[in-house]
C-alpha cells in the first residue's frame, strides 16, 4: 500500500548523515549508467508556477518525481515515488526539509571531494533555509571551528546565526559584508535567490573551494564572470542540467572563456572516474542546480525508515 509522509514524519525520520548516504548513492549510480534524470520543466499560471524533476532508479527498484509550486505565497513541495518494476504507487511524500537536506547534503559532498582536507574556517553568504543544510552539510564532512556569515537582514542575520551555533556545535559569526565573509574563510557558500553577484572573484584566495547553491535558472546570478573564471575545477550535478539552468556557468560557456568539457559531474568525481582538486592552491567550484534523482533516492531511504517505525498515513490508491 502506498503511504503519504508529512513534514513532521520526515522531522521524525531524516537527519543528515542518511541525506549524505543517499545522495552520494544517487551520484555514483548516475555516474555509472545505473540512473536516469530528467531536468526540471516549469510552466506558468497567473500567479504561480509549477516545477516539474524526474529520475527513475532501478537498482533500487524506484523510479519518480518532485513537483512543487512557487508564488508569492511561497512554495509548497511534493515527492511522488513509484516501482520501477510494476509502476506500483509507493508514495507521496511532502518535501520541503527533504529538499534541504538533499541540497545541503550535494554541497557536503562537494566539499568532501573538493575542498582542502584542513579547511576549517566556512563563509556563508544567504541565512535562509538552504544555508542552515549547507552548514549541517560542512560539519558532517569537515571539521570546521568558525562559520562567518553574511545577510542582509541584521536581525535575521543574529537569530539565524544564534540558531546554528546551538545547532552544529561550531562557532557561527555574523559579518557585516559578503566580503568579509569570504575573505580568510577555506570554504565559501552562496545560498542566495540573488539575480545578480554577490560573490566577487577578486575576494577569493588560492585554494578555496566554493559552493555556489542559489543559480538553479538561468535569471540567477550569485557570482561574477571573476568569481567562475578563478575556478581551476568546476563541478556540477550535471551537465545536462547546468547547460539548461546555471545563471553563473552559462555567460562564460557563451563567451568561450571555457568549454563544457571542463564541468565534472559530481557523481563522476563520488564513483572515482575524475580526480578532485590537483594541489592546495586550486580554486575549485561546485555549481549546484539540485537534481531529482537526489530526491529519489533519498525519499526511497525515508520510505523503508517509515515501515521500520510505522510512520506515514495509508493513501487510498
Amino acid at each position: 500500500m502506498a503511504i503519504y509522509l508529512t513534514e513532521a514524519d520526515v522531522a521524525r525520520l531524516l537527519d543528515m548523515p542518511l541525506a549524505l548516504k543517499a545522495v552520494e548513492t544517487a551520484h555514483a549510480a548516475l555516474a555509472r549508467g545505473e540512473a536516469s534524470d530528467v531536468p526540471r520543466r516549469r510552466v506558468r499560471g497567473t500567479g504561480a508556477m509549477q516545477h516539474l524533476l524526474q529520475a527513475a532508479w532501478p537498482a533500487g527498484g524506484v523510479m519518480g518525481y518532485k513537483a512543487y509550486t512557487t508564488s508569492a505565497a511561497g512554495a509548497r513541495f511534493w515527492l511522488h515515488l513509484f516501482s520501477a518494476d510494476s509502476g506500483e504507487p509507493l508514495a507521496v511524500i511532502e518535501a520541503d526539509l527533504l529538499g534541504m537536506m538533499r541540497t545541503g547534503a550535494a554541497g557536503g559532498l562537494a566539499a568532501r571531494c573538493l575542498s582542502r582536507p584542513d579547511a576549517r574556517v566556512a563563509g556563508i553568504i544567504g541565512a535562509g533555509w538552504q544555508a542552515r543544510g549547507q552548514m549541517l552539510a560542512l560539519t558532517a564532512v569537515r571539521e570546521l571551528t568558525h562559520f562567518k556569515v553574511f545577510a542582509r537582514r541584521a536581525d535575521k542575520l543574529q537569530k539565524f546565526c544564534a540558531d546554528m551555533a546551538a545547532e552544529s556545535g561550531v562557532r557561527v559569526e555574523a559579518v557585516e559584508s559578503a566580503e568579509q565573509a569570504v575573505r580568510g574563510s577555506d570554504i565559501v557558500v552562496t545560498a542566495t535567490t540573488a539575480s545578480s553577484p554577490v560573490l566577487q572573484g577578486a575576494w577569493l584566495a588560492d585554494g578555496v573551494h566554493v559552493n555556489a547553491m542559489g543559480s538553479n535558472s538561468l535569471a540567477r546570478r550569485e557570482l561574477d564572470e571573476a568569481a567562475v573564471n578563478r575556478a581551476d575545477l568546476i563541478c556540477v550535478d550535471s551537465r545536462e542540467t547546468a547547460l539548461l539552468e546555471a545563471g553563473d556557468i552559462v555567460p562564460g560557456l557563451e563567451k568561450g572563456r571555457f568549454t563544457a568539457r571542463k564541468l565534472i559531474e559530481l557523481g563522476e568525481l563520488l564513483a572515482g572516474f575524475r580526480p578532485g582538486r590537483q594541489s592546495d592552491t586550486d580554486v575549485s567550484l561546485f555549481e549546484s542546480q539540485g537534481l531529482a534523482i537526489q530526491d529519489v533516492v533519498l525519499g526511497a531511504a525515508l520510505l523503508e525508515q517509515a515501515k521500520l517505525s510505522g510512520l506515514g498515513q495509508t493513501l487510498p490508491y
